[in-house]
């Protein structure tokens, strides 16, 4: 054989090599909602180990997109190829099924509690010593209290809070209608501003200095504290409260377009071993795992959590009575300028 012939024999099988390596690799997308960075950056590395070890020539490599959980959705609907949706509401996972058929109805029975591998609920981030006295969400009407919350158009960070304070006035009022919509229509005036989404509500708050309360996830609220300083804030988590659920789903159609079915489904099922939900407590997100939540209790004060559901009916309901066009958001807004 000459030596032409040899190189190009070597040069074949190079390229053969290289092309047999990249077929081998996997790569996920996961399209979550804003303020899930840290958390997923956290969660995504001891997957990849543990997934290369029991794939050898397999290089896994999880990617993450972040924006508003709806905006999210809606990007998916649009074409992005995203493999595992983890967001912070329902519908936001629903709306994949019922405008894109990208998932089948009954996704949220293929992982264990309605597919939530963890939850949360909201609190409150108020600067050094409280100067506000803030400790419940009727606190948040005062005059002197300016709010900082995302869009409940676009978020559903701001959704919850939105929810959250509704019931809690509801409850304080004896369901008293009319005494909620006053309660609530003060409430959305104290907002300063409506970011689109949780990090950039964090912005305004903590960097511009806007508000006297950022209103976020328990979870958010408490990462920001140990981000920006331990002795220049205090979260406080009111006594009435709100279950807010993050369910995950992989995505039908774009596992099988991707070919990456297998690592989408083993990589949430991982959300669920103790060793993931361990890593998730460290956030300050709350689990089901009982013995996980016993060795982490000092961190989640107690609280009264209602289900969305069971106060205000089905998520579909609520969308199309409180967020949709005219609803009763956009009639508390008015209501407030008015």
């Amino acid at each position: 054989m000459t030596i032409p012939m040899i190189k190009k024999v070597v040069s074949g099988a190079a390229v053969s090599l290289l092309l047999a390596s990249a077929a081998q690799a996997t790569e996920l997308l996961n399209s979550s909602y804003d303020v899930s960075r840290e958390l997923f950056a956290a969660l995504n590395t001891p997957f990849e180990k543990q997934w290369d070890a029991s794939h050898p020539g397999d290089k896994l490599t999880i990617k993450q997109s972040h924006a508003g959980s709806s905006k999210q959705a809606l990007a998916i609907l649009q074409g992005l190829r995203a493999d595992v949706v983890t967001y912070n509401q329902v519908t936001d996972v629903q709306v994949l099924h019922d405008k894109g058929a990208l998932i089948p109805a009954d996704w949220q029975q293929r992982l264990p509690n309605n597919s939530s591998p963890f939850y949360s609920t909201m609190a409150f981030l108020v600067r050094k010593g409280n100067p506000k006295h803030i400790q419940s969400w009727q606190d948040l009407t005062r005059d002197d209290v300016k709010l900082i919350f995302p869009n409940p158009k676009t978020s559903g960070n701001a959704r919850y809070t939105y929810l959250a304070a509704w019931g809690a006035a509801d409850k304080a009022d004896g369901q008293d209608a009319a005494k909620t919509r006053q309660f609530m229509t003060k409430f959305l005036q104290n907002v300063e501003v409506f970011d689109t989404g949780g990090r950039g509500a964090t912005t305004t708050f903590v960097e511009r200095g806007l508000g006297d309360v950022l209103i976020s996830f328990e979870s958010e609220v408490n990462n920001i504290r140990n981000q920006y300083g331990k002795d220049d804030y205090e979260v406080i988590v009111p006594k009435t409260n709100i279950l807010a659920e993050f369910p995950v789903a992989w995505v039908d159609k774009n596992v099988a377009q991707n070919n990456t079915e297998a690592a989408a489904k083993a990589y949430l099922n991982y959300l669920w071993t103790p060793a993931a939900q361990q890593i998730i407590t460290q956030y300050y997100y709350r689990v089901n795992n009982a013995a996980v939540m016993d060795a982490q209790k000092a961190k989640f004060p107690a609280t009264e959590l209602f289900r969305v559901e069971d106060r205000f009916g089905s998520w579909d309901k609520v969308m199309k009575t409180h967020f949709a066009s005219g609803g009763e958001l956009d009639k508390l807004l008015a209501a407030g300028r008015g």
